[in-house]
């Protein structure tokens, strides 16, 4: 069995990613890729990461299939059509010396000519192995570090937030707090998964200025008998996580 590098790009040359990534975003159901409130370098940033680290998790989960003449490979994206057909990446074998073994040639649906190489084609990406990670306890103790959080992030916050005093920034946190426990005591589908560095995570929103709107999504993980959050991130750094796993379909997280 291949060992293939857990790099996208130490992987395959790809060529225009940019464009390969409208290619792509063209192509599978309709889904907002760009930040909300964030600048990005490159186009469609949710979709280039999510490939990205989609590519890296199948790489460790032997999940991508070399094809039967060994001129070929595929993924699953994970993605689908409007038609809910599943795209793969398709890549072939690159003639450039001393760079990377593969490049990407198209993003393929699976009923498509050039997949029939292929015996088998590989499943999709797997990130959890335990359901109960993607809910909320909420019989489980959450402690939470509030003067780490703004220590640490406060430049996370948006205005006039970021801009407070600490001691009167961590009151209104913890008001917030209150109401992301109760919230999500209500219905512990407020939690929303997200996967980060080998770790399983939950998000809940932080609604500072408006019950209606989250500010910030705080970031929470489980240590067994209670639950622990020390960080919080941007909602645009919240759905780009969120959405490894899967679109989030919640009431608060959303781009």
């Amino acid at each position: 069995m291949a060992t293939w590098p857990t790099d996208l790009f130490e992987f395959a040359f790809i060529h225009n990613f940019d464009e390969r990534l409208s290619d792509l975003a063209a192509l599978a159901e309709p889904e907002m890729w760009d930040y909300v409130a964030t600048e990005s370098a490159r186009i469609k940033p949710i979709l280039f990461n999510y490939i990205r680290y989609t590519y890296s998790r199948l790489a460790e989960e032997e999940k991508i299939e070399l094809s039967d003449d060994g001129q070929s490979v595929v993924f699953n994206t994970g993605l689908v059509t409007p038609n809910q057909e599943p795209i793969y990446a398709y890549f072939g074998r690159n003639q450039i010396p001393d760079k990377q073994p593969w490049f990407l040639r198209s993003w393929l649906r699976r009923g498509e000519h050039e997949l029939v190489r292929f015996q088998q084609l590989p499943d999709m990406v797997n990130y959890m192995t335990t359901p109960a990670n993607l809910v909320f306890d909420h019989t489980k103790e959450l402690r939470v570090n509030i003067e780490h959080i703004i220590a640490d992030n406060k430049e996370r916050f948006p205005e006039p937030y970021n801009g407070m005093d600490d001691f009167v920034l961590q009151n209104l946190l913890k008001g917030s707090l209150d109401s992301a426990r109760e919230r999500v005591r209500r219905n512990y589908k407020t939690a929303v998964p997200q996967y980060y560095r080998g770790k399983s995570q939950l998000l809940l929103p932080l609604c500072i200025s408006s019950p209606a709107q989250a500010d910030l999504a705080l970031v929470v993980e489980d240590h067994g008998a209670f639950y622990r959050a020390s960080t919080c991130l941007t909602l645009d750094m919240a759905y780009n996580n969120a959405r490894q796993l899967a679109r989030p379909d919640r009431d608060w997280l959303k781009p």
